[in-house]
Formats: C-alpha cells, sequence, structure tokens
C-alpha cells in the first residue's frame, strides 16, 4: 500500500529543530510522513528529529540537492569529493532517521546549465561517484532515488530513460528512480508511458502540479499518473512537494512570483493529501 508524505519545504526553507512543530501539522492533516530536506546535515539534531517523529507518529524520508562546491561530474575532484561526502553524510542522517528513501537530483548541481548537452566523460563520472554512494547507501539500508529534472534547472538528466539508463549503468539494488510530475509535466511526451517503463526502478514520487500548486487543480494528466501507478502496483510514497511566496529562499529558487493556491500551504496541504488519496484507492 503506497504512504503518503509532505516534502516541510512548503512551510520551511531550510530544516532544523525550529521545524519540528511542524511535524504534528503534518500529522493531524493524516499524513504519513514527512519529507525532510537536508541542506546543510550539521544542523539536523537527530535525538530531537526521532523524538519529534515518534511523539507524531510520522515516518520519514529525506530529501537533498547538490550545489556548485558540491557536484558529483565536476571536473575538479575536489569538488567531487565534495559531493560524496555531502551525499555520505545524508544517508547517514537518513539511516539514523530510519528514512529508507534518500531522494533527489544527485547527479549534478541544481540550476547549473553548460549550453550543451551531457558529455560521455561527465556521465562515466557519474556512473562512478553515485556506484560509490550506492554501496554505502546499501550498507545503511537507504535507498538512493535520483529525480530527473527539467531542462531549465539542469542539462544532465531531463527524462525518466535517462534517469532509468543511469540505474542500470550503476546496477545496485539500492540506487533507484524518483519521479515528480511538476518536471515531467514539462519534459515527458507521455506521463503514463514514462511512468510504467521506469517500473521495477521507480522507487518515489513528487505530486506536484504543472504550476507547482495543489496536486489535483492545473493540467497533469493524473489519469495517466494514477493508472501507471496502479499497473505497477506502486507501493512507495506519494510526496506533495509545493512551494509558497511565503517562503523566500525557496521561492526565489523555484521562481514562485505568485500566490498560485488560495488559502496558501495548508490549503495545499490538506486538499492535495485529499486528492491523491482518493485516486490511489
Amino acid at each position: 500500500m503506497a504512504k503518503f508524505g509532505i516534502n516541510l519545504l512548503l512551510w520551511s526553507g531550510s530544516f532544523d529543530n525550529k521545524s519540528l512543530p511542524l511535524f504534528k501539522k503534518v500529522a493531524d492533516f493524516g499524513f504519513d510522513g514527512v519529507e525532510i530536506p537536508i541542506f546543510d546535515p550539521s544542523i539536523v539534531d537527530i535525538k530531537a528529529t526521532k523524538e519529534a517523529l515518534k511523539s507524531s507518529g510520522l515516518e520519514v524520508t529525506t530529501c537533498a540537492i547538490l550545489g556548485d562546491d558540491r557536484d558529483i561530474i565536476s571536473d575538479d575532484p575536489a569538488i567531487r569529493e565534495n559531493a560524496k561526502k555531502y551525499i555520505k553524510d545524508c544517508i547517514d542522517i537518513s539511516h539514523e532517521l530510519g528514512s529508507n528513501i534518500f531522494c533527489g537530483p544527485l547527479y549534478s548541481a541544481v540550476g547549473k546549465l553548460v549550453g550543451r548537452s551531457r558529455t560521455a566523460e561527465e556521465w562515466d563520472r557519474a556512473v562512478e561517484g553515485l556506484s560509490e554512494m550506492a554501496k554505502y547507501a546499501g550498507e545503511k539500508g537507504v535507498t538512493l532515488a535520483v529525480e530527473p529534472l527539467n531542462r531549465f534547472e539542469t542539462y544532465f538528466i531531463n527524462i525518466a530513460q535517462d534517469a532509468v539508463k543511469l540505474a542500470k549503468d550503476i546496477n545496485h539494488p539500492n540506487f533507484k528512480v524518483h519521479l515528480d510530475t511538476f518536471h515531467m509535466n514539462i519534459e515527458e511526451k507521455d506521463l503514463y508511458k514514462a511512468i510504467k517503463n521506469t517500473g521495477e526502478y521507480l522507487a518515489h514520487v513528487h505530486t506536484c502540479e504543472n504550476d507547482r500548486g495543489r496536486p489535483g487543480s492545473g493540467n497533469v494528466n493524473w489519469d495517466g499518473v494514477f493508472k501507471a501507478l496502479h499497473e505497477l502496483n506502486y507501493n512507495g510514497w506519494l510526496v506533495i512537494e509545493s512551494f509558497v511566496p511565503a517562503i523566500e529562499a525557496i521561492a526565489k529558487a523555484a521562481a514562485i512570483w505568485r500566490e498560485i493556491e488560495p488559502g496558501g500551504a495548508d490549503v495545499i496541504a490538506k486538499e492535495g493529501l485529499n486528492f491523491i488519496k482518493s485516486r490511489m484507492q
């Protein structure tokens, strides 16, 4: 049976102890879990976070993004090593918190656009670096799930087919694919086929509308999305990842310049959950 979660970036630009009161809100809304963004591993209080998870009855998944100084396909070996250290730190936190999924675009710096397609050398760097990370994750009982992003955020992996190719080249049971309906709506010809063809490699799903708003409120082909998930007997996480302009750091990064959903974050959470739950029945 699928589980339903929500990314805390809907209410907070980072994760630290100030975010912990959000757990009760998430639980009261009826979610099964929270997705914690690990931007700075040094500020994650493992003990307090575990206590908050236990008291709220929530499970947890984790996510991250790479930056210019943490780029696993960089031509600078020091930057590649820094990316691997960061990913390992995130895997350690995921393991300690009890998250068996650590997801995101873990192959390149978000926002890095170089005016060309990826090269074979960059691909080989990704395979080499992420193979090492997958082995480490496997030892910790964590699955890495890599996310294709749209062309305005990366040039490296934009479609599910290429994420599957990366997973096949790495060929490790703890390396899978994470799909996000916002990015898919931009890049995929057919959302149903993209999800269905990901098949056994699909480990995590972000549900978000075409405008980053509440799932079910826009033009994403949800019929195709849920048809594919049902046919795959998908039993992983369905996580709402939407953003609002009130969280300035995230709004700037995700280009959220207006109030997309009347009522704001809580409406996105509550009504979005009702929608995805109803479609997975």
